[in-house]
């Protein structure tokens, strides 16, 4: 399974274009650039994401699993969605983009 960063097809590409439509509301930016995604496979029809939450009690984890299955389904209507929680590696803030942490204004 890939990560984000190594995406080279333009199917790859399309699919992490609708999961950066993805908003993690508490951080108010997309679940792509929180490093929430850590993986996209693509085989035929099916499309397999491997992703976190900032926590296991993520009070927003059922939302955003949702509107990751409603984007993919929505750009993607054919194809078989899967999508894989996992834990590990454990989310921390340093998997937040360069761009999202600028425009929260970290360093």
């Amino acid at each position: 399974m890939k990560t984000c960063n190594e995406l080279t097809s333009p199917r790859e590409i399309a699919v992490r274009e609708a999961l950066q439509k993805v908003i993690d509301p508490e951080i108010g930016e997309s679940i792509v650039d929180v490093g929430l995604i850590y993986g996209i496979e693509l085989q035929d029809a099916a499309i397999s994401i491997r992703m976190t939450m900032t926590s296991p009690a993520c009070p927003m984890g059922e939302m955003i699993l949702d509107e990751v299955h409603a984007e993919l389904v929505h750009a993607f209507p054919e194809a078989e969605i899967d999508i894989e929680m996992v834990w590990e590696p454990a989310w921390n803030p340093d998997m937040i983009s360069p761009e999202a942490k600028a425009r929260l204004g970290w360093k």
